[in-house]
């Protein structure tokens, strides 16, 4: 199994202080991560596409072709790409650029988003939510595995014997599905052969356990063996040196976003009693000490058939320093037990 890290680029101000980093000290102490995480040997570094004001990462593709200057093994992806919203076409060139650049480390991870901020932006209709991701999915695959490729749809012009440049560093750019538990989302990239990555902001991970058979059995109905398909779980949390230091450092910040939720989508906000709960043995929040947290990624990773497991630990801007132990105990202590256990 491999681990790595997710993040928003959160710059949200501070719950104790009110201060907020400025989108360049957000951005520089993301490539300062990634560049930690490619040392201690974590395998992944994705980064989430927000265009709002707490968070610095709207052009996820340009803060990775920085990172791809500064580490040297590293993959680099999405977490995710709103896809209804882009041209399928300029993706797909940023990321084989991308993918150049790195020497065949570019990731693209298409979903639908958790926020619908680009719409208007951009021009989409939210009436069509759907079709879009339908639509431009299809296209992205074919640009991946057509050249030349003659083509058309509702939401572009169409392409006639075009060749779309550059190619990809080998014969095809990974392209994930992100889902938050759509059963449909797990039918999809099943029958379509592609990785799945699982959001998990709430909740035990277990649940997630009848999507992951429903991903392979569809996978399986759509021709594709079972070394094909690849699961990769998301976390959030924060690893800390001890466990309750972990837990309490990450409460306020967990605590602003469960706020922030609470004023966009009319959530209700957790008592300190449930978190307490949840954070009890990395039960549903995996904020804890390295060995806590390596045992629950070892026996979540058993339970689904993860290839991948995937920590996001700057929810709201934790700080960084704090970040920084997190990713350092993740690539040193964590990831040495997870090879053991899985080999």
């Amino acid at each position: 199994m491999e681990l790595g890290v997710y993040s928003f680029a959160d710059r949200h101000p501070d719950p104790a202080s009110g201060d907020q980093l400025s989108v360049a000290q957000a951005l520089a102490n993301t490539l300062e991560r990634i560049r930690l995480a490619d040392e201690v040997g974590l395998s992944f570094y994705g980064l989430g596409e927000h265009h709002l004001d707490n968070y610095a990462s709207s052009n996820p593709g340009t803060v990775l072709a920085a990172a791809a200057s500064v580490t040297s093994q590293i993959t680099l992806s999405t977490a995710v790409t709103v896809l209804s919203t882009e041209d399928p076409v300029r993706l797909y060139q940023q990321f084989t650029t991308l993918d150049q650049l790195s020497r065949g480390r570019a990731e693209l991870l298409a979903g639908r988003g958790s926020f619908t901020e680009s719409f208007p932006l951009f021009g989409a209709n939210l009436e069509d939510y759907d079709d879009l991701f339908e639509e431009k999915l299809a296209l992205l695959l074919r640009l991946d595995r057509e050249d030349p490729i003659t083509w058309s749809g509702r939401f572009r012009p169409p392409l006639e014997n075009a060749h779309v440049l550059p190619r990809p560093y080998r014969d095809h750019l990974r392209i994930s599905i992100g889902t938050g538990g759509n059963p449909q989302s797990s039918v999809r990239a099943g029958l379509l052969g592609l990785p799945v990555v699982y959001a998990v902001i709430g909740g035990q991970p277990e649940r997630f356990a009848p999507l992951t058979d429903l991903y392979r059995r569809a996978g399986e109905a759509g021709g594709h063996a079972p070394e094909e398909l690849h699961v990769t779980m998301g976390a959030i949390g924060l690893i800390g040196r001890d466990s309750q230091t972990a837990k309490e450092d990450f409460y306020p910040y967990w605590l602003e976003t469960m706020k922030y939720g609470a004023r966009a989508r009319g959530w209700t906000v957790p008592s300190r009693a449930e978190y307490d709960a949840w954070t009890k043995d990395a039960n549903s929040i995996f904020a804890g000490s390295p060995d806590e947290i390596a045992d629950r990624i070892i026996t979540v990773g058993k339970l689904v058939g993860a290839d991948r497991y995937a920590m996001q630990m700057d929810w709201a801007g934790v700080p960084h320093d704090k970040v920084m132990t997190a990713i350092e105990l993740l690539g040193t202590e964590i990831l040495p037990q997870v090879r053991k256990e899985f080999g």
